[in-house]
């Protein structure tokens, strides 16, 4: 599991907050309709006040932007929203009820940013939707559209495992992509582990 790494306490208004100023300052002059020198400093105040009150965690250090994985992820997610559009359609074609099941999904980079992204993108793709985190052993919980077979289970097992690859890949740190490959290796040469 990758912890996120923390700024100095320091630092932390300077690096990372900086840009919530700006949005609530710019909130603030929506709010008040006319941007007066004093509303101006008023919402730079309220800001602070609010930054400083309520900080956020920094963020700058979880993730790194890949500009290679990330194209690999925006073609192959097109692709799954696709091909998962196609499996719905059949299922809706088909005769009969489908059968739905719930999945237990551990991802194997467990980190708040990681987990939160592969949550987004797993229920982007039809037909599968994330009904719970839980983030103390980084499993997803997926309700899949065609759970009739454990072939299916284990292509719908396989495919959210796949899309956390290609997210860490694009966004992922150096240790997230590093214990992602590690544990590509040891499942070829052990198997999946429950």
């Amino acid at each position: 599991m990758t912890a996120p790494q923390r700024l100095p306490e320091t630092s932390r208004l300077r690096a990372t907050q900086w840009p919530m100023v700006l949005g609530l300052t710019l909130l603030w002059l929506l709010l008040w309709g006319t941007p007066t020198p004093a509303n101006v400093v008023t919402g730079v105040l309220v800001a602070l006040l609010v930054v400083l009150v309520f900080p956020l965690p920094p963020v700058e250090k979880q993730a790194h932007l890949h500009p290679l994985g990330i194209l690999r992820f925006a073609v192959r997610f097109a692709l799954d929203l696709a091909v998962s559009s196609w499996r719905i359609n059949r299922y809706i074609l088909a005769p009969g009820r489908p059968r739905c099941a719930v999945l237990a999904v551990k991802m194997r980079c467990p980190g708040d940013l990681m987990l939160t992204v592969t949550a987004v993108a797993v229920t982007a793709v039809p037909g599968s939707t994330v009904l719970e985190v839980d983030r103390r052993s980084g499993t997803l919980y997926l309700h899949v559209l065609g759970g009739e077979s454990e072939d299916e289970l284990a292509r719908a097992r396989r495919d959210a495992l796949r899309l956390e690859t290609r997210v860490v890949e694009a966004f992922g740190t150096a240790a997230d992509v590093t214990a992602i490959r590690a544990s590509e290796a040891a499942e070829e040469v052990f198997g999946r582990w429950r």
